[in-house]
Order: structure tokens, then C-alpha cells, then sequence
């Protein structure tokens, strides 16, 4: 009750996008369950995941406890909070065949709000995210062009960022191939690519994962470190030094990263899942996308931690991008010759996870544009990547021209790129996931999504969990995630 069918909820679509959601390509229905799971392993391995790898080891004292037990807290969430919210996004862009903009208006008008939120979370990203593209993409180019030595000396990646021009030249190269696919369109881009890009992708993964495994360095100590016993620092916990605060700390950069994993609560799934035709099995989908989101996760880990483990030490163990751009480096130049290849391939992979995230930000972007301003794919694709274009090079002068320090709520000290990654990350997405699942929960109610992924008698198992969880559960822990981002809460235990 108080639902508008969203048949009736008429509002015009641009020719080439209603095509897509009409069904009027017939060959597009056939390729619709591999294209959404396989680009969903692209999602799951965002770069911006990818490169925060670590989030955990700041917060607790001692390496082994920090990777395991955030890696076990990640996969618990990812089997509840992920498939809540995930299910969620996907289900209600499937039923109104709208964007985020339209559809929460299509639940109710009052909700419009919402789906502007959501709009607002990746066009944050998109000012960030060609900018990372930029410095994959440079040094990609220097363990191609050169013998890979230069990345590995201190200060490279400083002042990198910090030059006045070759950041920006690199941001704008990745940003082009970056909408390239995009106005390509959702069936000649977007879905060739990803069925290009993702199986090469998973494919350097492994094969990066393994020869990290391989791997032994006996240290100025004398002490030799393998690439096993690093396995063994990744997934064994000490649970020694750990707190209540540290845990709950811990919980929160976990949830934080399961938004950019899953890419739910800003506008991305909502998209996908208006593309998504009524005969695949959502909730199928759904399980699948857990575990390869999870099986992502954990080969990236195990692709980098026992590498580090083995050249540099527990001491090497950094978080955030220090670890990709700074500690990496010089673990395969460690290596010696093998150093160089294994170092172009984990870029080239880094690269490609990179271009899969800013080309689903990009895309959602342009999609809601299409919707709101009525206009072709090839004007958005325009209007979308000058603004990418001017915002990023905007960035890009944060490290150097535009640098300030700016302390934010939630205790830490950003810069610009920081500041839009705060917002969109630590505030408006666990604000969004709040407001769904009490709208979900509590006013549309769940059997709206459970119909919808049961349309055509599909089993969903795991209905009643789903009702519990987003009416009881993830209002409280969102509400509690919010408070904490936004400094309202502290955690003193």
C-alpha cells in the first residue's frame, strides 16, 4: 500500500536506454546473468578497496590480529549487512526499471530525496577516482619503460602526487579510457569490456597470489621469511590486545570498505539491477555475487600481505595507499629481475580493477543524467566527463597548489582528495543505507523485495533472515556507523 506500480510511474527515458530495460535487443537477455556477476567481480574488486587493504592495522596493536580478524569481521558482514543491502539496491531497480534518482520516488514521493543522496555519492567519487587511475596508470608505465627501480626509492610517490603536471596528464589518459567505454553504451561498452577485462583480471590475481606463496627472503637479521609463513599472518589471529573499542573500530572500517566492495548505497546497484531482465534469479545472483566478492577480497589480500610479510617484516606492514604505492615497490625490487614483471602485472591488474570501478561510477552518473535531463547518451557522456575531467584536475592540485590540512570529524586529517572520500564514504553512505532500510523495512515493507526476487517462483531461502536483518538489525548498526563517521558518538570503552 502506498507503493506506485512502477508501470504507472511514467516518465520519459531516452530511446537507447529504454531499449536496454524494454527488452528490445533480444540478444542482450541471453547474456544478462554472466554479464551482471561478472562485472560485479569488478566491482568487488575496486580499486579503492584494493588500495586501502589494511584498513584494520591502525586501529589494533599487532599486524596478526589487525589482518585476521578484520578479514573475519569483513567476511561475517558481507554474509549479512552485504546481502541486505545488496539485495536490496538490485531488487528495487529491477521492479520501477528507474534509476536511483526515480525510483525511490517510485516508492514514495516523500523518498525522492533519497534517491538525489545517492546521486550525490558517486558524482563525490567520480572526482577522486580518475585521479588513483592516474597513479596506477603512471607506475604501469614505469615498470614498463623502465627497470622498476625508480618506484622503489623513498619519496617517489610524494612527489609524484605533489609534481604541478604529470599527475594531471596521467588522470586525464585513464579518465578517457574511462569514458570511452562508457559511451560505448551499456552492451558495446560496458559488457564486452567486462567480459574482457574481468576474466584477465581474476587471472593475474591468482597467478600474482600463488607466486607470492612461493616466495623466500632471508633478512640483514638472519631470519628467512616465506611466502607460507606471511599466509599464515593473514589468516591466523592473535587475539591478544584486543578490546571492545578496538573490535567495534575494527566492525566500522570493515563496513566502510563492504560499501565500496559491493558499491551498494550510492545509486551503482539500483542502475545495474534497471538493466537486470525479469528471468534471472536474483537471489541466485545474489549468493553468487557474496561469494565472489568474498573470494575477491581474500585473493587480494593473499596477493599482497605475504609478499610484504616476506621482504619487509611486520614492519612493513603499512595501511592505505602507503602499502599499494610505497611498500610494494620495494618488495619487488626485492625481487630482483622477477621483480619488474611481477610488478608490471599487479599494476596492469590494479589498472584494470581501477578502470572497471570508475567505469561503473561514470556510468551511473550518465544513466541518471539520460533519466533526469532527458538527453542522449552522447550529450551526458560530454556534460559527465568535463565535469570528471574539471573536478579531477582539481585533485590533483590538492597536493600541491590547493594543499591544505583539514581535520575531520571522525579524528583523522585529510587533505582534498580526503574530504570528498569522507563524505561520500563516512557520511552520506551509511546516512543512505540508514534511510533504506527504514524505508524498506519499516514502510514499503520487506515483502516488497522478497515478491521481487521471487517473481517467477525462484526459492529465496533466506527471506526471513533478510526481513529481520533490515528491519531490526541494520538500522541500528548504520545509525551507530553514522554516529561514529561523523564524530556524534565516540567509542570509550
Amino acid at each position: 500500500p502506498g507503493v506506485r506500480d512502477a508501470r504507472q510511474y511514467t516518465i520519459p527515458v531516452p530511446a537507447a536506454l529504454d531499449a536496454v530495460r524494454s527488452g528490445a535487443n533480444p540478444a542482450l537477455t541471453t547474456r544478462q546473468k554472466l554479464t551482471l556477476v561478472v562485472f560485479i567481480i569488478g566491482l568487488a574488486l575496486t580499486v579503492w578497496g584494493i588500495v586501502n587493504l589494511g584498513f584494520g592495522i591502525d586501529e589494533l596493536s599487532g599486524i596478526f590480529l589487525a589482518i585476521a580478524v578484520a578479514g573475519v569481521v569483513y567476511l561475517v558482514l558481507v554474509l549479512t549487512f552485504g546481502f541486505v543491502l545488496l539485495t536490496t539496491d538490485v531488487a528495487i531497480g529491477r521492479r520501477t526499471k528507474l534509476n536511483a534518482l526515480n525510483a525511490y520516488a517510485a516508492l514514495g514521493e516523500k523518498w525522492r530525496f533519497l534517491g538525489f543522496l545517492t546521486f550525490l555519492v558517486p558524482a563525490l567519487i567520480m572526482t577522486y577516482y580518475s585521479v588513483i587511475g592516474g597513479w596506477i596508470l603512471k607506475y604501469l608505465t614505469a615498470y614498463l619503460t623502465t627497470d622498476g627501480s625508480a618506484p622503489a626509492q623513498d619519496g617517489y610517490f610524494t612527489g609524484f602526487i605533489t609534481a604541478p603536471v604529470a599527475p594531471i596528464v596521467f588522470t586525464l589518459v585513464f579518465l578517457a579510457f574511462t569514458a570511452f567505454v562508457v559511451y560505448c553504451g551499456v552492451e558495446k561498452g560496458i559488457e564486452r569490456y567486462s567480459r574482457i577485462l574481468m576474466p584477465g583480471l581474476l587471472l593475474l590475481i591468482v597467478g600474482i597470489a600463488i607466486f607470492s606463496l612461493t616466495l623466500s627472503y632471508q633478512g640483514e637479521d638472519g631470519i628467512t621469511r616465506t611466502g607460507l609463513q606471511g599466509l599464515g599472518v593473514y589468516l591466523l589471529p592473535n587475539l591478544e590486545g584486543l578490546t571492545v573499542q578496538r573490535f567495534l573500530q575494527v566492525l566500522l572500517d570493515a563496513m566502510s570498505q563492504l560499501f565500496f566492495s559491493l558499491s551498494v548505497s550510492m545509486g551503482i546497484m539500483i542502475t545495474y539491477g534497471s538493466y537486470v531482465k525479469d528471468d534471472v534469479d536474483l537471489g541466485k545472483a545474489t549468493n553468487q555475487i557474496e561469494i565472489f566478492d568474498t573470494a575477491a577480497a581474500f585473493l587480494s589480500g593473499m596477493m599482497i600481505i605475504p609478499a610484504v610479510y616476506v621482504f619487509l617484516g611486520t614492519e612493513g606492514m603499512t595501511f592505505g595507499p602507503s602499502l599499494t604505492f610505497v611498500s610494494l615497490p620495494k618488495v619487488f625490487q626485492s625481487m630482483g629481475l622477477v621483480g619488474r614483471l611481477v610488478g608490471a602485472a599487479f599494476f596492469l591488474m590494479l589498472g584494470f580493477a581501477a578502470l572497471t570501478s570508475c567505469v561503473s561510477v561514470m556510468e551511473t552518473l550518465v544513466a541518471n543524467c539520460m533519466e533526469l535531463f532527458h538527453k542522449s547518451r552522447k550529450q551526458m557522456c560530454a556534460v559527465i566527463g568535463l565535469y570528471s575531467l574539471v573536478t579531477a584536475v582539481l585533485i590533483c592540485l590538492g597536493y600541491n597548489a590547493l594543499y591544505f590540512e583539514l581535520p575531520l570529524p571522525n579524528g583523522s586529517v585529510g587533505q582534498l582528495l580526503d574530504v570528498m572520500d569522507y563524505i561520500s564514504n563516512s557520511f552520506l553512505m551509511p546516512f543512505i543505507s540508514l534511510l533504506t532500510s527504514i524505508l524498506i523495512g519499516w514502510i514499503v515493507g520487506p515483502k516488497w523485495i522478497c515478491d521481487e526476487v521471487q517473481k517467477n517462483g525462484e526459492p529465496f531461502p533466506r527471506a526471513g533472515l533478510y526481513s529481520v536483518l533490515v528491519r531490526y538489525v541494520v538500522p541500528v548498526v548504520m545509525l551507530i556507523l553514522f554516529l561514529v563517521s561523523t564524530g556524534l558518538w565516540k567509542l570509550n570503552f
